[in-house]
């Protein structure tokens, strides 16, 4: 293995191609793997928007970038497809991994153009694939492979049409936590307790998929039970006026906090007893993988990636989508008994450690390129 590792090192050009402007789990994976085999001695380089976060991060570094940008209409721009295509081939690009949708109409087919031999879409998002005419040439004619970050990912791709790609060459691999790194950080709570509340988290970006509109619910019911809590909600986004509005709406502001970005994602989980998720889908929940690390037990619905990293009654507990109560029953259960809030984090922090470490990761994703037999 060594010594197919060290050819692949020789002959394998390897371009991370993201050009989205946010910061995500899709951003963070392209960024540590990037890292990870630069590291490694792979030849790499990153095409990124010069205005995105991930550039920034990049920049940091010595790693090659190329900044590049695209839109959803940038597919009809046969010049900048040309020109990418120029670029690729110059570099000698041998595999290229892409991210989002719009990347892969653009960049897919520049990569087409220009020959290159392992053309890979990471799919990081537990949503269906659309079946057009144009999905169906490209993941027939220009993807080789996909990169699917949960289980649930990888069963959505096909579910409008079993027959748009090969299942056998779709390849999931959990997203990886750094473990070491987020132990070795100084602990700084966000959050003062007082008396005796229980303190609740979520952490995700302010948009409609992270249903955060549950969150006032969940504290409209525990306000109306006398129960003394708080909520901290890290992360920001389009929705916050509007979740603050509900909050006012509802009666409950005062018990809701409203951090905003969190860059320090262990002082959040240590300053909280549970954490709470109330997505309507994830394509790896990376923020209950955090909340394991730090022997945090979790409520989430039962959907997408969710089972695959809450073990039910173990590390935590899942709850029919949508059903509120049930939500805040199970919250209870956890805080009014100490020792099975204690086993649920004990048990998260062992599965975690397991499954989702950047060491099992990176080798899973590092060997996954060796054997699928890319072509060198």
């Amino acid at each position: 293995m060594d010594c197919q590792k060290s050819e692949l090192r020789k002959k394998n050009k390897i371009c991370f191609f993201n050009t989205t402007k946010v910061w995500g789990g899709g951003e963070k994976w392209h960024f540590d793997n990037a890292i990870n085999l630069h590291n490694k001695k792979y030849s790499i380089i990153v095409v990124t928007n010069k205005k995105s976060k991930l550039f920034q991060h990049l920049h940091s570094t010595n790693i090659p970038i190329k900044s590049f940008w695209v839109t959803n209409f940038s597919f009809l721009n046969l010049y900048k497809i040309l020109k990418l295509s120029v670029f690729l081939k110059k570099q000698q690009i041998n595999t290229l991994i892409l991210n989002l949708s719009s990347d892969v109409k653009v960049a897919g087919l520049a990569a087409k153009l220009a020959g290159v031999k392992n053309i890979i879409y990471r799919r990081g998002s537990a949503i269906p694939i659309r079946n057009t005419i144009f999905n169906r040439y490209i993941f027939k004619n220009i993807i080789t492979d996909i990169l699917a970050n949960s289980q649930a990912t990888k069963n959505t791709i096909l579910e409008n049409n079993k027959n748009l790609f090969p299942a056998n060459k779709i390849k999931v691999i959990y997203n990886g936590i750094d473990i070491k790194k987020i132990d070795s950080q100084k602990i700084k709570l966000l959050y003062s307790r007082q008396n005796n509340e229980l303190i609740l988290g979520n952490a995700g970006r302010l948009e409609k998929q992270k249903g955060q509109k549950n969150l006032i619910l969940i504290a409209e019911i525990f306000k109306n039970q006398n129960i003394d809590f708080k909520i901290l909600i890290a992360g920001d986004g389009r929705l916050k006026q509007e979740l603050i509005d509900f909050a006012i709406e509802k009666n409950v502001l005062d018990k809701i906090i409203f951090l905003g970005f969190v860059k320090n994602i262990k002082n959040f989980m240590e300053t909280i007893d549970i954490f709470i998720l109330t997505s309507y889908w994830e394509g790896f929940g990376y923020v209950i993988a955090e909340a394991m690390v730090s022997k945090k037990p979790s409520v989430a619905f039962d959907l997408s990636s969710n089972p695959e990293l809450i073990s039910d009654g173990e590390t935590g507990f899942l709850v029919s989508i949508n059903d509120i109560t049930e939500f805040c029953n199970k919250i209870i259960e956890i805080y009014k008994n100490k020792i099975l809030s204690k086993k649920m984090g004990k048990n998260a922090r062992k599965i975690v450690e397991e499954k989702f470490d950047t060491s099992v990761a990176f080798n899973n994703f590092e060997n996954w390129v060796i054997q699928s037999g890319f072509h060198l």
